[in-house]
């Protein structure tokens, strides 16, 4: 049985995952090398408990209870010796993981399942330098930014595990109210982030031939696609609309869409020219410091929004 947790990187998706076991009871093991990163991360996880009480998502009351169950480490034995359940969320570098899962392997009780929070690489070569034994007990369990928001966990099930491991660990995700998603093949992205970049490159092209402002791109997506999207999965739209008119329709239009195998130049100029987004202050909308923490609590407040709203159409 799962009862302690041990969660490695306190940054922006480590912290975050600690919050969610640590406010559904789990006590929580936080290791984080970086003493900057590591002296901070308490404080982060206060502000967004406090964030989703202010906006009538959480009682008060969670909030002591949460913090409580956190404890902090910058030693990974002492952060991981008794673990029932590890997840990493260092870096996306392949070295570095191997080696942090072969520390671990040395270090953590065999009953210890590990776990990596990514979409990008392979489990079998992550997992390259740990016992065979201990392969039986690790998957990926991919999180979406922001972690103690967004429902979805990529959940693997690929053929190195044992079932009674997944069925285990997939408890525990329905348990924390997560939306686990079985993954069945270990490929690049696993699934929401195939769907999503998917969707992006097209959205990115729209913009790149100026076929409409920013505004109305997002606009067009938040109004149509999304808004279905949210209470309806695209197989169910396409049951719904009639797979014959799918059919038609996408032998019509597939020749247009773009189909390009890297990201579009637009892009990459934004990124060669330093506007990243929100933490440069521009991307593809303007964010002048003044308003940029009002943008972050607005994004943060629509998904807590939709975060109650998703409770009506749960199956």
């Amino acid at each position: 049985m799962i009862k302690n947790i041990s969660v490695l990187g306190a940054g922006t998706m480590g912290h975050s995952i600690a919050s969610v076991f640590a406010m559904n009871g789990y006590k929580v093991c936080l290791y984080e090398k970086v003493e900057e990163v590591r002296n901070s991360a308490m404080e982060k996880i206060k502000f967004a408990l406090e964030f989703m009480v202010k906006e009538n998502y959480l009682a008060s009351s969670v909030v002591e209870s949460a913090l409580s169950n956190i404890t902090i480490y910058s030693d990974l034995v002492e952060a991981t010796k008794e673990a029932d359940y590890v997840i990493e969320s260092v870096p996306e570098n392949l070295t570095l993981k191997q080696n942090l899962f072969k520390e671990l392997d040395a270090i953590c009780p065999r009953k210890t399942i590990f776990a990596s929070n990514t979409s990008s690489l392979p489990l079998k070569d992550m997992m390259a330098f740990i016992s065979d034994d201990r392969k039986t007990r690790a998957m990926v369990c991919h999180w979406y930014n922001p972690a103690h928001l967004m429902p979805i966990v990529e959940l693997s099930c690929f053929e190195n595990m044992d079932m009674e491991v997944f069925d285990e660990v997939y408890e525990v995700y329905c348990k924390i109210n997560k939306q686990p998603i079985k993954v069945l093949k270990d490929i690049p992205g696993l699934i929401a982030n195939r769907m999503l970049h998917a969707l992006a490159r097209e959205v990115f092209s729209l913009m790149e031939m100026g076929a409409a402002s920013p505004e109305d791109i997002d606009k067009a997506l938040k109004f149509g696609p999304g808004f279905r999207s949210a209470t309806t999965g695209m197989l169910e739209v396409a049951d719904m609309g009639g797979l014959d008119i799918w059919c038609t329709v996408q032998d019509g239009l597939f020749k247009e869409l773009n189909n390009s195998d890297k990201a579009c130049d637009m892009l990459r100029n934004k990124v060669k020219d330093g506007k990243l987004g929100l933490k440069t202050g521009e991307g593809f909308f303007q964010y002048p410091g003044e308003i940029k923490e009002k943008v972050l609590n607005d994004f943060y407040k629509r998904l807590i929004v939709q975060l109650k709203t998703s409770q009506e159409y749960v199956r």
